[in-house]
């Protein structure tokens, strides 16, 4: 089964969101703050992509942080970040098993193309 993990307002989420159901491929969205993300859920996607594919730096969230939370950044203080600010987790992020793959882009349409055939 597929999880997208989403925000509500985000444009990409929701044209990867449209893109899914005219294909016709199954899967469950996750609001990241409706439905909030465990210390667990942040730190598999941390730990699988790497903070750097995982932590949307290019956020308002993240323009508004100060210096001392955008400095020294690694896994441990992104899965921190993302515990506090849960709009800091680039999106969407689409699961299969132990698989991850983040963004809207051809890799995330192999991704899900895959997960039906």
């Amino acid at each position: 089964m597929l999880t997208l993990y989403t925000l509500k307002n985000c444009d990409t989420c929701k044209k990867a969101l449209q893109w899914l159901d005219a294909e016709g491929i199954a899967f469950t969205n996750h609001d990241v703050r409706a439905d909030g993300l465990t210390k667990e859920t942040i730190s598999k996607i941390v730990e699988t992509l790497g903070w750097e594919k995982a932590l949307n730096r290019r956020s308002t969230t993240w323009r508004n942080l100060d210096e001392g939370e955008k400095a020294d950044v690694g896994n441990a203080k992104a899965i921190s970040l993302i515990g506090k600010y849960e709009t800091l987790l680039k999106r969407p992020v689409f699961v299969r098993g132990d698989e991850m793959v983040v963004g809207f882009g051809d890799d995330a349409r192999g991704f899900c193309l895959d997960a039906v055939n």
